[in-house]
């Protein structure tokens, strides 16, 4: 008898990542990295992008803001399908109200 092994397909997701001019900050987000990065889903990007922008050696070069900490925020756009937001918590990242991110 054989059985199947069913593996999520990976897509490419649009990802833009916001954080405010200074750490700890809770107004003021401005968008900081626009990219696309693949996963089989939200979270597998949202752990992809954190491991990319938090280690010296794998941030891209054109990459000019600060590495990523709580309360940074990732959009994930899907076009037709909508677009996602999430914070990160210290328990991890939690999915949010768009309103957070509008610079005041």
């Amino acid at each position: 008898m054989m059985l199947s092994v069913f593996k999520k397909k990976s897509c490419s997701y649009d990802v833009t990542i916001f954080q405010t001019p200074r750490f700890g900050e809770k107004k003021g987000y401005r968008a900081v990295y626009r990219t696309e990065l693949n996963g089989s889903d939200h979270q597998d990007v949202l752990k992809r992008a954190f491991s990319l922008f938090n280690v010296f050696d794998t941030v891209p070069s054109d990459y000019d803001a600060r590495f990523m900490a709580t309360g940074d925020v990732i959009l994930i756009d899907e076009g037709r399908k909508g677009k996602t937001y999430y914070q990160l918590l210290p328990a991890g990242w939690r999915k949010i109200n768009r309103l957070i991110v509008q610079t005041t």
